[in-house]
């Protein structure tokens, strides 16, 4: 298991049963989707459950695989939904341009000024690219912002001083953007 305070990479997640032998549908989230077998032992997002995981084939969307402690259909389709985690220190180094998620969630977000305007509270992807989900910075009265996480947009990652620079106009944002209250 992993110990604590140790980073972990969501690496997919379980789609249900596939079968009737206990095999679980996975979805892997890795750039080479073959590649979740060999993170293992993958846990759950709060580490309480292990799995070792074992591709049995392709199938649309993902694998069939066999996961530990997974004897049924209905023990398999009982994990639907089940994210599946990977020690950080497993995963393979990435290119200088290139980041896992995890790593940006929590790095100050300052204007090219170097004025600090909040931080990376998520990242998301809804099929156009990488968005930042950004917070304002307690009692600012700015308001939650998506940011393109494109090189434009974000000119610099620095993950060692834990900070992003953001081209506010190539973000498509203003400074007044990041000032407005919140409609909430």
């Amino acid at each position: 298991m992993t110990g604590p305070g140790e980073t972990r990479i969501c690496v997919g997640a379980i789609a249900g049963a596939f079968g009737v032998r206990g095999e679980a549908r996975i979805k892997s989230f890795c750039a080479e989707p073959e590649a979740i077998a060999d993170f293992g032992p993958l846990t759950i997002e709060d580490g309480a459950r292990e799995f070792t995981l074992k591709l049995t084939r392709p199938v649309k969307e993902g694998f069939a695989a066999r996961l530990s402690g997974v004897a049924t259909r209905e023990d398999a389709e009982a994990l639907k939904g089940t994210r599946l985690y990977a020690p950080r220190d497993r995963l393979p180094a990435l290119p200088d341009d290139e980041f896992y998620h995890a790593d940006l969630i929590g790095l100050a977000v300052l204007d090219t000024g170097g004025a600090e305007i909040g931080r990376v509270r998520a990242v998301h992807d809804h099929g156009a690219g990488d968005m930042l989900d950004v917070i304002p910075l307690p009692g600012t009265g700015g308001s939650e912002v998506l940011i393109p996480f494109t090189r434009a947009a974000v000119p610099t990652v620095d993950l060692g001083a834990g900070r992003i620079v953001v081209d506010l106009a190539e973000a498509g944002l203003t400074d007044a953007d990041m000032a407005e209250e919140s409609d909430d």
